[in-house]
């Protein structure tokens, strides 16, 4: 089924939601084979029918699984008319709308029917990708990022697509890549990073950043990436029709000469692909061949941190890096991209040739610190970036502002959501402080905030405090520490070489 040349075969017969299979989250952070009884023999089991006949995706999870050169050319059949149902049931109800200028509540009127014309005209070739309208998001640091708004039709064929795809890549994807894949999380990169350093003899971090990654994605190389393990010759054309959409801004629409646009469904997807290949796979090969010391590696899409015992080989491998990242149109952001000591002795060494403190780094919104606990050993501290924290605390100021008038209940109510979804991120071991501070922000701010409702305002710090007991939540730990988390998800059977 998987393997013999033929022509794409478009069924409309409905298939049963299959759970994602894919390696465990913590699958070594530096490449390490998987523990035994992970999610991908659990979900086998669970996608098996009654009779124990595997499901339809399960059996191509199984060939790739089996086979790492197999080429699948059989899958567009998979895209049934139930798995477009279930990616657009599973998109953002309120999100912007692209080109076509259709919501999702709009296109839901008659999703029958709307489904139906879509299937038909996968099946028959009369499929046609629209540009993504282009739109911008402020960053942390004042610029505006871009993002590239898929029409909903595309947005849900390449949600259906995605979930065939991830049948065949979650079986190829290595462990320490996090970003954007079914069953890993922000924190299980964090917690993988965090073991890593804590565990190896990490003297040294890599913090990398490629420029500009996803404008700068060569379209003819991720084809040949893809091309590797995908055959289907419907799947394919897919692609190529999203990568060559092209944007429109403006009412001018620019030709998708390179890149995938950021905020398309596909485009994680077709970026972790792009990175095994350049990246994964290539790092893997060189610290097996060169390392001579500990070396890991965490990547969330195209955010990695590195970890080396020896300095010279961090420096032997970033000189590498930029000569492999230029074969393929990327290069590392030059002012984001450093090589600093830290780790466990890093203080130590530092004060004896009289440097100062360690340098710190983050990752995942998060400053890394080595800092010591008060009995003196070792400690990875953790703590909120300051400029997410001005971020957040800019745009919580700007809500009031909005919201002034708002009964009290109403404005608490909504304070304390906000409140409690920013300590449900933020809320890790060793960022106590952080959290504290950002609820008192926090609370100033609508303090100030109520003030200005009235001239004759009575508003004390006891009835405010009264008022935040009521409505903001207390600082409190959420997550467990690193190495709890990550051994309780390894099961403690992973090894780490």
């Amino acid at each position: 089924m998987m393997n013999v040349p033929g022509k794409s075969d478009w069924s409309i017969v409905p298939e049963k939601r299959l759970n994602k299979a894919g390696r465990t989250a913590e699958e070594a952070v530096e490449g390490r084979d998987q523990a035994k009884r992970n999610s991908s023999q659990q979900n086998t089991l669970r996608t098996q029918s009654r009779n124990g006949v595997p499901s339809a995706l399960e059996r191509v999870r199984q060939v790739a699984r089996r086979d790492k050169g197999a080429k699948f050319t059989a899958l567009a059949h998979h895209v049934t008319l139930e798995r477009l149902r279930e990616a657009y049931l599973t998109m953002k109800r309120e999100a912007s709308p692209g080109v076509d200028g259709v919501t999702w509540k709009e296109y839901g009127q008659q999703l029958g029917e709307n489904l139906l014309k879509l299937h038909a005209r996968l099946r028959s070739g009369r499929y046609r990708a629209r540009p993504s309208r282009r739109a911008y998001i402020p960053k942390a640091d004042g610029r505006l990022r871009p993002l590239g708004i898929a029409a909903l039709e595309d947005k849900i064929v390449q949600g259906a697509v995605i979930e065939v795809l991830n049948a065949v890549y979650e079986e190829d994807f290595l462990g320490f890549s996090y970003g954007f894949r079914p069953d890993r999380s922000q924190h299980q990169a964090l917690d993988a990073l965090a073991v890593g350093i804590l565990r190896k003899k990490v003297n040294w971090v890599l913090d990398a950043d490629i420029r500009g990654f996803f404008d700068a994605i060569d379209h003819e190389w991720m084809m040949k990436f893809v091309r590797h393990r995908i055959a289907d010759r419907g799947i394919l054309r897919l692609i190529q029709k999203w990568l060559a959409a092209g944007v429109l801004e403006k009412g001018k629409w620019t030709k998708g000469d390179k890149g995938t646009p950021q905020g398309a469904t596909i485009s994680p997807l077709l970026a972790n692909v792009y990175l095994h290949y350049v990246l994964d796979l290539w790092t893997q090969q060189w610290r097996t061949k060169h390392a001579h010391g500990d070396v890991i590696i965490v990547r969330y899409a195209d955010d990695f941190i590195m970890g080396f015992q020896h300095r010279q080989e961090a420096e032997s491998y970033l000189k590498a890096l930029r000569e492999r990242l230029q074969k393929f149109g990327l290069e590392l952001h030059p002012e984001k991209t450093r090589l600093i000591e830290f780790g466990r002795y890093a203080a130590e060494h530092r004060k004896a040739r009289r440097q100062g403190k360690p340098q710190t780094f983050s990752f995942l919104g998060f400053t890394h610190i080595c800092a010591t606990t008060r009995a003196g050993r070792y400690l990875l501290k953790r703590q909120t970036m300051a400029k997410r924290m001005r971020g957040t605390l800019s745009e919580v100021k700007t809500q009031l502002r909005r919201r002034r008038h708002q009964p009290l209940p109403e404005q608490g109510r909504w304070l304390g959501s906000v409140v409690r979804g920013y300590f449900q991120y933020h809320a890790i071991p060793t960022n106590i402080d952080a959290l504290e501070s950002f609820r008192t922000q926090v609370i100033w701010l609508w303090h100030a905030s109520l003030k200005r409702r009235s001239q004759r305002t009575r508003l004390t710090w006891e009835r405010m405090r009264r008022i935040a007991t009521t409505w903001v939540p207390p600082a409190k730990i959420l997550h467990p520490w690193p190495e709890q988390s990550f051994d309780a998800r390894t099961q403690g059977k992973s090894r780490m070489r």
